[in-house]
């Protein structure tokens, strides 16, 4: 029985998380979920029937959803954080405060990838850390282009602001950089006039310039222990929460992430914001038909004109390709209970909380101001938190309703469940459970604050599950755009 109505009796059978119609719904008309239109009927559906592609689609959305109302709103009030609330971070030079005291070896191109991989791994194999307290580990960042490609295009900034923001970023306590010394991104491009890390925890050099394979990996080796000296020198010392900056991301998600884990990681960002801190959500291809939403909470007309920009240029960009925004859920998303990006897109943005939209950023693009922001992406999430990253995520909060497996050094990220019984069944790859919001009565503001204790534990030193496990080596997937020459 459904509250305020007559008993429904079922005529298909409904799978977990999968929906079901509470009333007859007529050809063309729309279905609502979560309050809002999540596709039109393709067909006429009965009471208990089950609704999923084979008998809703995207029909004309832009109809019904006009566009012209999506202007900036009023202000709203967030939940208070608790005062005094702090994690131990390693204090940087720039201000900047990192979760992780990593050496990064980051490479301008995909040439130089496997050299990079051998300086690390000669560095390991040979014990070079054992000598230095405090340092997490070496961290290969190797990426397959950085050549052929054109040195002037949106493809080379994109990629230029990526590297950029990786060897800046606070959860590296050193970093060496390795080119080929011929490619298209230069070396020299990116150091550029002053070296990124005025605190003498930067080295860079070319395989070319070094003498070829051998002689660059016994060279980077002994930077490595140079930068190792100075990274070592780092502590933890207590920060605020406005020192925080969380990616918020999911992936593999099912009918129940915008019940669960979406909303309840929504809460603990509010919270994060409230705190002066900084929140980052991506993946413009998952908020298409819910982008009023967030237009709602801009803070002003411009920031509101800009995601509508960001918009446009997808559903541009798709055509282009010969695809469209609703090849958007996957099948997995589907298996799960989502049928439309619509509806996936509703759950994504719960993400976000209730906090005012301050700012949209381009891929990559350093955050320089605390509060609630967007950074456009891709939906495929390596190359999404790959951005926040680059963006300057020191922390990441991971969704996920089928199972994601993935880790992004060098910034932790927390995997949250959103349903029990996937959570039981992977349990070593999960570190928050938020099927209990449904199975066990718990308030999405309980949750939240769950969650918010875990990610100060995490920023504070305590591993997740994906680090336990050695993810991160894999992950680093820049934005590729333009042509591949």
């Amino acid at each position: 029985m459904l509250d305020g109505h007559e008993p429904l009796a079922l005529v298909d059978s409904i799978p977990k998380a999968h929906k079901v119609a509470t009333r007859s719904i007529g050809p063309g008309e729309p279905v609502r979920r979560y309050g809002q239109v999540i596709g039109f009927a393709s067909q006429v559906i009965a009471p208990g029937a089950h609704i999923h592609s084979h008998n809703l689609d995207m029909g004309n959305h832009k109809a019904w959803n006009d566009r012209s109302g999506m202007t900036a709103g009023a202000p709203v009030s967030l939940p208070r954080m608790p005062a005094g609330r702090s994690f131990a971070g390693f204090h940087r030079p720039d201000g900047k405060v990192g979760t992780r005291n990593y050496l990064g070896v980051v490479t301008s191109v995909n040439c130089s990838g496997s050299v990079a991989r051998f300086i690390a791994e000669e560095a390991i194999r040979t014990g070079l850390l054992d000598a230095f307290a405090g340092i997490d580990g070496i961290a290969p960042i190797v990426h397959g282009t950085g050549c052929g490609m054109a040195s002037d295009d949106e493809g080379y900034d994109t990629l230029h602001r990526t590297l950029s923001g990786y060897i800046q970023h606070p959860n590296f306590g050193g970093v060496l950089l390795v080119g080929l010394g011929c490619e298209m991104m230069q070396v020299a491009d990116l150091v550029g006039r002053d070296r990124p890390r005025a605190d003498g925890s930067f080295r860079y050099m070319t395989i070319q310039q070094s003498g070829g394979t051998k002689k660059t990996v016994e060279r980077g080796v002994a930077m490595l222990r140079e930068l190792a000296e100075v990274a070592s020198r780092a502590r933890r010392a207590p920060a605020g929460i406005d020192r925080l900056v969380l990616g918020l991301q999911c992936g593999g998600s099912d009918g129940y992430s915008g019940m669960t884990a979406n909303p309840a990681l929504g809460h603990a960002s509010d919270l994060i914001v409230a705190a002066g801190g900084t929140t980052i959500l991506s993946e413009t291809p998952e908020i298409y038909g819910a982008e009023h939403l967030l237009t709602a909470r801009a803070q002003s007309q411009g920031v509101a004109d800009r995601l509508m920009e960001r918009i446009d240029w997808w559903e541009r960009y798709t055509a282009m390709h010969g695809g469209k925004m609703d090849n958007n859920p996957s099948p997995g998303n589907k298996r799960g209970g989502l049928t439309t990006i619509l509806e996936k897109s509703l759950g994504a943005v719960a993400k976000s909380g209730s906090a005012p939209l301050s700012a949209v950023l381009k891929y990559g693009e350093p955050v320089n101001a605390n509060g609630f922001v967007f950074m456009d992406s891709p939906g495929y999430d390596p190359c999404s938190v790959t951005g926040q990253i680059a963006s300057g995520a020191n922390l990441v909060a991971f969704t996920t309703g089928r199972g994601s497996v993935s880790g992004y050094m060098p910034t932790p990220c927390l995997k949250l469940a959103t349903n029990s019984e996937m959570y039981a069944r992977m349990a070593d790859d999960m570190d928050v459970n938020c099927g209990d919001i449904l199975s066990g009565g718990v308030s999405l503001a309980e949750k939240g604050a769950a969650i918010l204790d875990q990610l100060i534990a995490v920023a504070s030193g305590e591993e997740t599950k994906s680090e336990q496990q050695g993810f991160g080596g894999v992950e680093f997937v820049p934005w590729q755009l333009g042509a591949v020459m």
